[in-house]
């Protein structure tokens, strides 16, 4: 009332127009936008180039390694194959072997084979080609005359690898000639050089999960590797680790390998042969450290990220905070809040001289609107009083009314039906003691005695709801009321052939309560339900403890339920079923309900109704619960 005698619906209406245009927020965005782009780019820049950096430090950490190991496996290759080297010519410039006698030459050279290991045998072939012989397994093999025996060269000569069919290592040839004293060549012994030994130490490196070393000929086919089924089988002429060996401008790059895998790997070529060691590492073991720090450099973005959102949105709230403080000032104007309509500012520029003059502002609309306060409390004052005065006498007026109605009402129907009814009641009953009647009307009778006591039953209904009896109170087991009510009502159960399902806690506290009032109460609800259910239908019954909010204290209650599976209420109904002479029953009287209100108003208690159309009904007493002391 005292909004709408000030003007206060105008001055809500210019609030939120304020409001609605109010331009300090949006500054305060612009402002962080502004300091958040100056300060990310530089962290963004920051991030971007550490990340390359660190992406080509690995790269040449890793390629440095692969490196090293390539070349020191090229060096222990290099120098195998010049001891092997140096193995054939001692060999070939020892007395024995030129003498060519295979007698003398087979021992000398089965115990070579013993010594080093790695010799798989050797060949002793004359410079005319004739009565050429082989060495191994302690015996001589001679080599028919037509066999095909190629020539070799007048110096030491280096076969490629190969896997003879009765071998299971691969193997190459190292040929060095026989001279005699006059430096004559008189023949060629051939050794054939097992490279299992060799081979297992060459690709045996300490590079992480996937590193690996392989050997390959000029032209990309497999001579060692750690999976025997591609040695001379397979090889990497089309696949990039090919190109890798021959273009030195693949060097330092991520490639796929002959597996389709993305890895980093450098070769070197084994000088004197046309053989290449590959060394190779998969890409994502190599970049695992780069992965993580990559994740590092990410977090420390991300924390400078937020880290300048906050230092920005604290810039911009210092600055447009006090443009704010004077949008708030101005609201609390509006609201006619004088208490703290000016927020206090410690400046003394132009926006505190702002502020001062919205202070002398608020102190004279402060003083005019106590003024109009005084004659509004005077006014209301006076309408309060009044007011009461008025609902009182419209409670007085009501309630009289309600009650006239009641009394003319009790009144009629005591004097037009019950007489008249009480005495035709006598005269029936006095006629059946002293008149006897036909069997054909007996049951006519019994029929009209029916309805008289049922008119009679509805007119005690009516005079109990306009004068209720007084209740007796006293500590009630509830589970007896109800084996009490259920026992009335099991007839009429019985008649319909209805299930009834009876749950009731176990040692559930009792009542203060009337027993005899209650017991009506719950026969009330059970005759409803009964009659609301068809043929065959379901009766619940349910007895427990339960909390209960009345108003702002939660009691314990025991809370029972009636269900039933009959038809249900309309939810349009269901705010009127409490009121008197409400009812949608043909026969019914509508004080049913109003009774049972009333009954457990009287006991401090609550009902609740719910229901569904179709579905049934399920009527819910909260009755308070007493403990007792011990």
């Amino acid at each position: 009332m005292l909004s709408n005698l000030s003007g206060g619906t105008f001055c809500d209406k210019n609030v939120k127009k304020v409001t609605q245009k109010r331009p300090a927020l949006n500054l305060q965005i612009k402002l962080m936008l502004i300091f958040m782009i100056v300060a990310l780019i530089p962290i963004g820049a920051v991030g971007v180039f550490s990340i390359k950096t660190t992406q080509q430090l690995i790269i040449k950490m890793v390629m440095r390694q692969l490196e090293n190991i390539a070349a020191d496996k090229v060096a222990i290759l290099e120098r195998w194959i010049s001891e092997r080297k140096a193995d054939m010519r001692v060999i070939a410039e020892t007395s024995i072997l030129k003498t060519l006698d295979p007698d003398m030459i087979a021992p000398y050279l089965d115990l070579i084979q013993k010594h080093y290991g790695v010799y798989k045998k050797h060949t002793v072939i004359p410079a005319d080609g004739q009565n050429a012989f082989s060495c191994y397994d302690g015996n001589i093999h001679y080599h028919p005359q037509n066999s095909d025996i190629s020539p070799f060269p007048n110096d030491l000569y280096i076969s490629s690898i190969s896997i003879p069919p009765e071998e299971k290592e691969s193997t190459f040839k190292i040929a060095a000639p026989i001279l005699d004293n006059n430096k004559n060549k008189i023949g060629t012994v051939l050794g054939t050089v097992g490279t299992g030994r060799i081979i297992r130490f060459i690709l045996s490196v300490f590079l992480g999960k996937t590193g690996e070393c392989y050997l390959v000929d000029k032209e990309g086919t497999f001579l060692a590797h750690k999976e025997p089924h591609r040695i001379l089988a397979e090889n990497i002429s089309q696949s990039e680790s090919f190109k890798n060996i021959f273009d030195p401008g693949y060097r330092h790059k991520v490639y796929l390998d002959y597996r389709g895998i993305e890895v980093l790997g450098t070769s070197q070529k084994v000088e004197g042969t046309d053989w290449y060691i590959v060394v190779e590492q998969d890409r994502d073991e190599a970049f695992q450290s780069f992965d993580k720090l990559k994740s590092y450099i990410y977090i420390t973005v991300l924390f400078c990220i937020g880290s300048a959102i906050m230092l920005t949105w604290v810039i911009s709230f210092h600055i447009v905070g006090p443009i704010r403080a004077l949008s708030r000032s101005a609201d609390n104007l509006a609201d006619f809040k004088f208490g703290n309509a000016v927020d206090s500012v410690n400046r003394t520029d132009e926006i505190g001289m702002l502020y001062q003059a919205f202070e002398h502002m608020a102190v004279k609309l402060q003083e005019r609107q106590n003024h109009l306060e005084q004659k509004v409390d005077r006014k209301e004052a006076e309408l309060k009083e009044t007011d009461i005065i008025l609902k009182q006498f419209k409670t007085i007026a009501k309630r009289s009314e309600k009650f006239a109605a009641i009394g003319r009402l009790g009144a009629a129907v005591a004097h037009e039906i019950r007489t008249p009814l009480t005495s035709l009641k006598l005269f029936l009953e006095s006629v059946q003691s002293e008149i006897e009647i036909s069997y054909d009307y007996t049951q006519d009778y019994q029929m009209a005695m029916q309805q008289i006591k049922r008119i009679e039953m509805t007119i005690n209904r009516f005079l109990d709801f306009s004068k209720p009896q007084e209740l007796i109170f006293s500590h009630i087991d509830i589970s007896q009321v109800i084996e009490n009510v259920l026992m009335i009502v099991r007839p009429m159960i019985n008649k319909q052939q209805c299930r009834l399902d009876i749950f009731i806690e176990k040692n559930l506290p009792k009542i203060n309560g009337d027993k005899k009032s209650l017991e009506e109460a719950l026969v009330n609800l059970l005759v409803n339900s009964l009659e609301a259910i068809d043929l065959f239908g379901t009766l619940t019954v349910t007895a427990k403890m339960e909390t209960f909010q009345f108003d702002t204290q939660t009691t314990p209650c025991i809370r029972i339920d009636i269900g039933d599976t009959g038809s249900g209420i309309p939810e349009d109904y269901i705010v009127n079923i409490f009121d008197p002479f409400f009812t949608t029953k043909s026969s019914g009287t509508g004080l049913g309900l109003p009774l049972v209100v009333n009954i457990i108003k009287n006991h401090g208690g609550k009902i609740r109704v719910k229901s569904h159309v179709n579905k049934g009904t399920v009527f819910s007493l909260y009755l308070p619960a007493i403990f007792s002391s011990s």
